[in-house]
């Protein structure tokens, strides 16, 4: 038996049943926020002196090009056998590989990142497509017969598959577009990765902001490391709700917490004659209750302990190391913004410039904003890349609150949609795959519009479907459409000849 991929239209049966049920509604979204979008482009890249309105040596003229592009695409998109897709999910991932690897070497230095390659004219990013082939390995790895995330096998090889692509990208230099696909185990999440490895991702994100942030605030007694010291607090303060809450061990737990308070209060004492180092009082602490955890795991013969014992004594590691990456790992640049970001820095001239400057962008535009083509600090280009990554700060000053209220409820609208399409497929890769598209949209509307607002560091991400750039565009219409033409045969029968 030879299974047949065909190009085929979508189509409608003869019987008054759709065979193919195309999501229209989503279309309606996504048609709606491309224009919207323009009309931002537009906006943002405006001047009075313009001779054309729409001009094709400004963005928005060129814009429109890439949209005409966009639309061609998702038509080819929906007219490819969606079992074309399951087939071919690896020869694609293993391409964009390829073509990221290559990009290393054969792109030109724009701006510090190697991550564009010039055709021509035109210039595009690969790794805004290789979004869309990851997803693709992913669904057909996770979406065979006898997947069981909970296997170390089944476990390990997503792991690869996600962080394969994410260190091609880093040595571009382009780590904004890295962190991305980390957005991908939300998918992981649903498909029944452990909660554990989501809280694990989140303590790390706690412990690093501790470390950096009050890594060097002075003490007003004692000495050491303030970062250290909360982040060893914290420790204990999870041990002790794991002792009392998840295992009722009472009389467990009061020997911990009795030995904490017994052993501060005798350092606070001592520092009135000499200087007591708090940092390693604290480190001793968290050392002596995973020891007395791996006591508690022999006597009772319960690996669980072991977990929360390593866990302890893993996150102290992560704690010493959090220095070496920011200072040494981290380029200058992003080093810059985090210290902007956790409050460390105040450079309203240099990389806090573009969020102050956003924040009073949207701030000015009030409550029904200045009108479209209005912008002073739009028109007036005080906002570096407002048409870009910074997109939204032209919706908040032209359109005001309610026009801002207005694209976060489409957004709103178009996730929720976005999850019922997946919730209501029939087979593993559909569902895997719409889990996906899902969270890398999440991701980057929460990043692009939390760094605007001045809630998120800076990375450098677009706000889909509204920020200019070809590359985007296109991938971002890969993604959905792709999922729409697997939505749209979820009713049919595979036929093999």
């Amino acid at each position: 038996m030879i299974r047949c991929v065909t190009l085929q239209p979508i189509a409608m049966s003869q019987k008054g049943r759709k065979q193919f049920a195309l999501d229209w509604v989503t279309i309606a979204l996504y048609a709606v926020m491309v224009l919207f979008g323009w009309l931002n482009i537009y906006g943002a890249t405006y001047s009075i002196d313009q001779e054309f309105i729409i001009s094709f040596d400004k963005e928005s003229g060129r814009q429109l090009i890439w949209m005409g592009m966009s639309v061609l695409l998702g038509c080819i998109v929906l007219l490819i056998d969606s079992k074309f897709y399951d087939l071919f999910s690896y020869v694609i991932y293993g391409a964009i590989i390829l073509l990221l690897i290559a990009t290393i070497f054969i792109a030109e230095d724009v701006k510090g990142s190697r991550s564009w390659i010039s055709l021509g004219p035109l210039s595009l990013q690969p790794a805004e497509f290789a979004k869309t082939a990851t997803i693709l390995a992913l669904a057909k790895y996770m979406g065979r017969y006898g997947y069981k995330p909970s296997k170390l096998s089944d476990f390990i090889v997503p792991i690869c598959l996600i962080l394969l692509p994410v260190g091609c990208i880093i040595l571009q230099k382009e780590t904004g577009s890295a962190l991305v696909f980390f957005s991908l185990f939300l998918m992981l999440y649903r498909e029944g990765l452990n909660p554990i490895i989501l809280l694990l991702a989140v303590a790390a994100v706690v412990f690093f902001i501790l470390t950096i942030r009050f890594g060097e605030t002075p003490l007003l007694i004692g000495s050491g490391s303030l970062g250290i010291i909360l982040c060893c607090a914290l420790l204990l303060l999870i041990a002790l709700y794991y002792l009392y809450v998840q295992e009722h061990k009472k009389k467990e737990s009061a020997y911990v917490a009795g030995a904490a308070v017994v052993c501060y209060t005798v350092s606070l004492i001592l520092c009135k004659w000499i200087t007591v180092n708090l940092q390693w009082v604290s480190i001793g602490m968290v050392v002596a209750c995973s020891l007395y955890l791996g006591y508690l795991s022999l006597s009772e013969r319960r690996l669980r302990w072991v977990y929360l014992l390593l866990f302890q004594l893993f996150s102290l590691g992560f704690c010493f190391s959090c220095n070496y990456i920011f200072q040494d790992v981290l380029q200058k640049h992003q080093t810059t913004r985090i210290k902007v970001f956790l409050g460390m820095e105040n450079n309203l001239s240099g990389e806090g410039y573009n969020v102050n400057q956003s924040k009073i962008a949207i701030g000015s535009g009030g409550f029904w904003g200045k009108g479209f083509l209005n912008g002073t600090q739009t028109k007036l280009k005080y906002v570096p890349e407002q048409h870009t990554d910074f997109i939204f700060c032209t919706v908040g000053e032209e359109w005001g609150f309610i026009g801002s209220l207005c694209v976060l409820l489409i957004y709103w609208y178009f996730l929720l949609r976005m999850i019922k399409l997946a919730e209501r497929q029939r087979n593993s890769f559909n569902r895997i795959f719409g889990y996906g598209v899902v969270s890398i949209f999440f991701f980057h509307l929460v990043i692009n519009i939390g760094m605007v607002i001045g809630l998120m560091p800076v990375i450098g991400i677009p706000l889909p479907f509204f920020s200019y750039g070809g590359s985007s565009l296109l991938g971002f219409t890969l993604l959905l459409f792709i999922f729409l033409r697997l939505d749209a045969e979820r009713l049919e029968k595979i036929k093999q000849i």
